[in-house]
């Protein structure tokens, strides 16, 4: 029967394009089929992915890129549950993401219908809120508060469950409501002054600059402040890029896979400045040993990370695009400290002259970074090519570097650069991946042909899984389990397959002719890099250590070629 009443699924779309959504990844099914028949002919631009995973994590990375909310959908039971690591990664990094699933109708909710599963239990621990809605007429008030929580405070993703009846009902009215503009908290005076006090009394203060600040929009904030103090920095992985990795300050990543320079700093320092970033593991290394002659300064807007790994003697609490500006001390001399610190950064400073005639993946990914300059955008997955990417690229912003970081997803790479290619598409957006990361969202090379995104791909192949086989090399005796790939397919004719362009090199000669090759490729183009099974990251703190005891790099035996 002819209506001029919306449905709820009517109300899920035209309020996605009031709130300005030009994108979003999904995949249909069952319960989520009204809302896919209300998209048809909408307007807005689906991405079809060809697995759910690849919708969150493409959601997640338009998000990292744009600033904006990444939206995915997908449908119940299995459909939902594979976005369940994507929803966590977001989750994890403090990623605006708003995910609508469908559910199975009301009258089914409890009776383990086909395709059900609680999916508002499920997901509790790994959102900022989510709803199971019953009342379609709520629907444009939910998913916009569903936007404004995603983004307000600390960023996160934020869940829309609408079960099938409830997305095909028709409403009477309805309105998205008065939502009242987020504030952030402004800083305390009182803790401003204390602070400015600690670092007027420091003779050798670091900065230690963590993801918060990209999500907080203060990186042009935080790149005057080091300017305007000259205190050294280091970075965390989500922390690169905020100021210029090329500055004459900065230190590098700190942590397991960090430099050697910016973990002496840490070590060193009286006055450690902690600014959005959380002290996790990774960084930090054995707590009770990091920065163990350091007064702490942290920065945050989540009051729950003050205190929580490690006691801050200040804590300021509000919005850094503030609290950065107003923290003016007069500095006292810091010259010998900075001069230390140079010191370290030149006589630690990664060597690139590898023996041997075979590829030498840091030479590489520093070579790429280089070429591609200021517009470089890397959508990284998670392993050996990992760290040398975040320790060896040239990061000019911290949106260029995009990368699993406390969820560690393998997988990630291939649709996060699905999502940044469709932010940024002036830019060069390659995904670093290996080959163990690259074999779980492989199906994603079909999107890219689907829709012509014009994505690079760098693909470091060791035949293995290689960061768990360099841990037990080194801490498991060479008891090499369940790591070998050296089954791999073709990964050039597997890309053939998908319609990509792909082609494979082997020989440090040819680096520089394949990297300008695939940067001036106008169609999405996979690049296959053959590289020593026995390569390791270089250096690492070993587990239960201090960032002072780190192992350093050997090149003891020839890398040859292939």
């Amino acid at each position: 029967m002819a209506t001029n009443k919306p449905t709820g699924a009517q109300l899920v779309i035209s309020t996605l394009k009031a709130l300005g959504v030009d994108v979003l990844f999904g995949y249909p099914g069952g319960a989520i089929m009204p809302i896919y028949d209300a998209l048809a002919g909408s307007g807005l631009r689906h991405i079809l992915v060809r697995h759910e995973q690849g919708a969150a994590f493409a959601a997640d990375s338009y998000a990292r890129a744009t600033g904006r909310v990444g939206v995915c959908m997908a449908t119940s039971g299995p459909g939902a549950t594979n976005l369940i690591t994507g929803i966590a990664n977001a989750y994890m990094d403090s990623i605006p993401m708003v995910c609508i699933t469908g559910q199975v109708g009301t009258h089914l909710l409890g009776t383990d219908g086909f395709q059900e599963v609680d999916f508002l239990g499920l997901t509790l621990p790994i959102v900022k809120h989510s709803w199971l809605v019953r009342d379609a007429s709520q629907i444009p008030a939910i998913i916009a508060k569903a936007f404004a929580i995603a983004k307000e405070g600390r960023p996160g993703p934020v869940l829309v469950d609408i079960p099938k009846d409830v997305a095909a009902s028709f409403v009477d009215s309805s309105d998205m409501g008065e939502l009242s503009a987020y504030v952030p908290p402004a800083p305390n005076a009182e803790a401003i002054d204390a602070a400015r006090a600690l670092i007027e009394q420091a003779k050798k203060p670091l900065l230690y600059i963590g993801g918060g600040v990209h999500m907080a929009d203060a990186d042009q904030e935080m790149r005057d402040f080091v300017e305007r103090t000259g205190i050294p920095l280091v970075a965390t992985l989500k922390g690169l890029g905020t100021v210029p990795t090329t500055h004459d300050l900065a230190l590098g990543m700190l942590g397991m896979h960090g430099t050697r320079a910016g973990n002496i700093a840490v070590q060193e320092t009286d006055l450690l400045i902690a600014v959005g970033a959380r002290f996790d593991d990774r960084a930090t290394g054995k707590l009770s040993a990091f920065a163990p002659h350091a007064k702490v300064i942290h920065f945050d807007i989540d009051h729950a990370e003050i205190h929580k790994n490690r006691r801050a003697d200040v804590g300021i609490i509000g919005d850094l695009k503030l609290a950065l500006p107003a923290l003016q001390p007069k500095m006292p001399d810091i010259s010998e400290w900075v001069k230390f610190n140079k010191a370290n950064k030149w006589q630690h400073r990664f060597k690139y002259d590898a023996p041997g005639k075979g590829i030498y993946a840091p030479a590489l990914l520093k070579y790429m970074s280089e070429v591609a300059a200021d517009k470089f955008i890397v959508a990284c997955d998670v392993g050996q090519h990992q760290m040398w990417v975040a320790q060896h690229c040239e990061f000019a912003q911290n949106k260029a570097h995009i990368t699993s970081g406390g969820s560690g997803a393998m997988g990630y790479g291939l649709p996060a650069g699905v999502g940044a290619k469709l932010a940024l598409p002036d830019h060069h957006v390659v995904t670093v991946s290996g080959d163990g990361s690259f074999m779980m969202n492989i199906q994603e090379m079909a999107t890219l042909r689907r829709y012509g995104i014009n994505l690079k791909i760098v693909l470091l192949d060791n035949s293995s899984l290689g960061l768990v086989r360099q841990w037990q090399e080194l801490f498991y005796e060479e008891n090499y389990s369940e790591i070998d790939l050296s089954d791999n397919p073709d990964f050039v004719e597997v890309a053939k397959a998908f319609g990509l362009s792909a082609f494979r090199i082997t020989q440090r000669h040819e680096v520089e002719g394949a990297v300008d090759r695939l940067l001036a490729a106008d169609a999405p183009t996979l690049l296959h890099v053959l590289i020593d099974p026995r390569e390791n990251v270089w250096p690492l703190v070993p587990p239960g250590a201090s960032n002072a005891e780190m192992m350093e790099e050997r090149w003891d035996e020839p890398i040859d070629s292939y």
